[in-house]
């Protein structure tokens, strides 16, 4: 079964599972259309939503028995099109504490202003520059309270935070045992919150959820943080709130285009802090999607396939 590893930037696959006894090619670079390099595969695995696979893909690919996505819930892959042209589609298991922890790391760089006074340290810059935004006493507003967001609001009670929370079906019972307060509407959180962060799944409801009207109501001085999906932020309003500073800056994992174009206007803005997508990105992770990769390879070969979606 001839095998090919997409999207791996690191070049890490090969070294986090034991691949002997498979046919493999690992590809690094992104494709914008894969179609060319993937006419002979008869296996694929794919890294969370880096590539697509669309029923138009799915269409040229008549070798394709079996697409392996890392974790157990990938957007990007048409299944009803999979299973029309009898791919088999399986995932993989993935830990929910990377995400939490980069949220953290976005939400405290933005706060503390660690890019611009790192930099300053390393080109002899001003020694202290920027004054940080306090954590203990001000409030947390979390969009989305699943594992993710209770994670997130567990280390902001840590820090003294006040914590609310709102989600479309969100209840008080489910928040207070917690600690955390419940928002009464979206633009509610929004206008209370210091540093709001969004961890909610993206579905047709969620899309577009923070559209121009949600984001006029946070404070000149808040900051917005995403590490779940760009999609459920309205990409232009978000951009021209931050172009005319009406929010004090954003801490973003997550593009409409992945790679994020060179030419795109907010790896200009000095009020964005932002990293390519790193939410998933750390080594136990790594080691948990490619070593049961090659589990849903076997298994699939002796014709019984685990880990399906």
């Amino acid at each position: 079964m001839r095998c090919v590893v997409l999207d791996d930037y690191q070049g890490v696959a090969l070294a986090n599972a034991d691949w002997s006894g498979l046919d493999v090619t690992v590809l690094r670079d992104h494709l914008p259309d894969p179609a060319a390099e993937l006419a002979d595969a008869e296996c694929v695995v794919i890294m969370r939503e880096r590539t697509p696979f669309t029923a138009s893909l799915f269409a040229q690919l008549p070798k394709l028995k079996l697409l392996i996505t890392s974790g157990m819930r990938n957007a990007s892959i048409d299944l009803d099109a999979a299973r029309e042209h009898g791919v088999t589609v399986c995932g993989t298991g993935s830990a929910k504490t990377p995400p939490t922890e980069l949220t953290w790391a976005l939400l405290l760089g933005l706060a503390r202003h660690l890019v611009v006074e790192n930099a300053a340290f390393h080109d002899g810059g001003p020694w202290q520059s920027t004054v940080g935004a306090d954590l203990s006493g001000r409030t947390l507003g979390l969009l989305g309270f699943g594992h993710l967001g209770k994670a997130v609001a567990r280390v902001g009670k840590a820090f003294g935070m006040d914590v609310v929370a709102w989600s479309p079906n969100l209840t008080a019972e489910r928040v207070e045992p917690e600690g955390v307060r419940l928002a009464g509407s979206l633009h509610d959180l929004l206008a209370q919150s210091d540093f709001a962060s969004i961890h909610l799944v993206l579905s047709d409801r969620t899309r577009g959820l923070v559209d121009a009207d949600a984001l006029a109501c946070l404070k000149p001085t808040a900051f917005l943080v995403n590490t779940s999906r760009s999609a459920i932020v309205d990409p232009v309003a978000l951009l021209e709130v931050l172009r005319e500073r009406r929010i004090a800056g954003a801490g973003l994992d997550v593009f409409e285009v992945e790679p994020l174009p060179l030419t795109d206007e907010l790896r200009t803005l000095p009020n964005v802090l932002a990293t390519p997508h790193l939410g998933y990105v750390t080594e136990a992770n790594y080691r948990t999607y490619f070593t049961e990769a090659v589990e849903n390879i076997h298994a699939f070969r002796a014709g019984e396939p685990i880990r399906k979606l």
